[in-house]
């Protein structure tokens, strides 16, 4: 037995340096195979070592390895068949899912660890307290993730409607709910009997759950970049909370890694979309119409062109500048797209593709499409590398994307998105605007001055088909 605690405790050890390396790789789109490869590893180890410690102590050896091996096995048949066949455009509403397992994984673990150690279980009562403390915890925040996950995976998919769901007091429900929870977890903290117990576990329960469903169904669709890498920051404390409910150490270590990580992404997408994280998580943004303030602006006329005279422009430009946004994913345009590039460089042409930091509906949505179309990483920059360069592009092609290229940021102090960072395409000698009609409005509902510029042109129709065109023209 103290051989199998020296081996768990230096596999938990050499399994936190690997997760701490595979965010580490994470970070760059040219490193992300070996951050999935060193974090996929350093899960390995940590399952062989806790199976290892477990069964050492199992009563019943071969009836615990059977219940491993087949988890193992419906999870890894599980995970292998969505991986293959999800496609990259459904990759937020996959990771959203996934944020539920998480979630309903540490109700589990904290109703278990309820039922096994009840109120007065623990002779120590602040030790007893504490535990009661993590369990309802667990719970709370394990039902949180689960049902908010549920409902961002029912919007981002299409299932449900992307508009907030404005209650009347809305907040005044969070926090009483919040409010309510602490003093159950009180109660349970306090209560020696278990069916009192069972039953303040029950009301923490139902109650996280609602307040889940309700936290994200008042968030717009435009903002479900920032809910995705919430709950990702969920999944880390719940799985933090688990952690200590079980006593294992790594699951506490590799919760806070996640939790901490996701929290700070939260920060830095909230950045990119000048909202604060409070109003984010406040809701009741994002639907478009309700976001508009002010009368609408007439900035004049639109011109639209043509995939044959876009070809002709692209063929007199030296330098080529590439913004895709959120519909080039609806498109699925990334692989003509990278055609595209790949003809254009052919010809001599310096092409680069330049990705806003809310791209799409998830932290690096854009970078992923790119990937699967095989796009070259040094051909790919964040905003902030590409931003001060666009006055010397000859082209811009902005293939379905909206308030990320939009000028009011910058120029209009009374527009929603005032003071948002975006990509200043309008820079550039000329600018190719893929849409598929002038009456979609980004996630702010508001109209983008960019599409009536001298220098834009629009390209109105499904962006797939329009590259496909410009292609047979080339």
């Amino acid at each position: 037995m103290r051989f199998l605690a020296a081996f768990q405790n230096l596999a938990y050890i050499a399994a936190a340096l690997l997760f701490i390396l595979a965010l580490a790789g994470l970070a760059r789109q040219k490193t992300a195979v070996r951050g999935n490869i060193l974090g996929a590893c350093g899960m390995g180890i940590a399952l062989v070592a806790t199976i290892a410690a477990s069964g050492g102590a199992a009563a019943n050896l071969p009836l615990f390895l059977g219940a491993v091996v087949i988890a193992l096995v419906i999870g890894a048949a599980v995970g292998v068949w969505r991986a293959r066949s999800v496609a990259m455009t459904q990759m937020p509403e996959l990771v959203a899912m996934l944020h539920s397992f998480v979630g309903a994984a540490a109700v589990l673990v904290g109703w278990n660890s309820y039922i096994m150690q009840p109120g007065g279980a623990l002779p120590d009562a602040a030790e007893n307290a504490f535990h009661l403390g993590e369990v309802g915890l667990a719970v709370l925040i394990g039902a949180v993730t689960l049902t908010g996950s549920i409902v961002a995976f029912l919007k981002l998919s299409g299932k449900m409607s992307g508009k907030p769901l404005v209650l009347p007091g809305r907040n005044w429900i969070n926090l009483g709910a919040l409010v309510l929870c602490a003093l159950l977890i009180w109660q349970l903290i306090t209560t020696d009997g278990f069916v009192m117990g069972v039953a303040f576990l029950v009301l923490i329960t139902v109650i996280s759950l609602l307040l889940g469903v309700h936290l994200v169904a008042a968030i717009g669709g435009g903002d479900m970049p920032v809910v995705v890498s919430m709950l990702n920051s969920y999944s880390g404390w719940a799985a933090a909370m688990a952690g200590f409910t079980l006593g294992n150490d790594l699951l506490i270590i590799t919760g806070a890694l996640v939790g901490s990580s996701g929290a700070y992404l939260s920060y830095v997408m909230c950045q990119g979309m000048n909202r604060s994280f409070a109003s984010v998580i406040l809701g009741g943004f994002g639907d478009g119409a309700t976001a508009q303030v002010g009368e609408a602006k007439d900035y004049g006329t639109h011109t639209e062109t043509t995939p044959e005279q876009v070809a002709d422009l692209l063929r007199e430009s030296n330098r080529v500048v590439i913004a895709p946004g959120y519909g080039m994913a609806t498109a699925q345009a990334q692989f003509p797209v990278a055609d595209l590039a790949r003809k254009l460089t052919d010809a001599g042409a310096e092409v680069v593709f330049a990705i806003h930091p809310v791209a799409g509906r998830m932290p690096g949505h854009m970078n992923v499409l790119l990937a699967e179309a095989k796009v070259p990483y040094r051909m790919v920059f964040e905003m902030d590398e590409v931003n001060d360069d666009f006055a010397d592009v000859d082209t811009v092609l902005v293939i379905g994307a909206n308030d990320t290229v939009n000028p009011a940021a910058e120029t209009e102090p009374d527009s929603p998105i005032a003071g948002m960072p975006v990509l200043r395409v309008w820079e550039a000698e000329n600018v190719v605007v893929f849409k598929r009609s002038m009456g979609n409005a980004g996630y702010s509902g508001v109209d983008n001055p960019l599409f009536y510029a001298d220098n834009t042109l629009m390209l109105l129709g499904d962006a797939k088909e329009s590259v496909e065109a410009i292609l047979g023209a080339l």
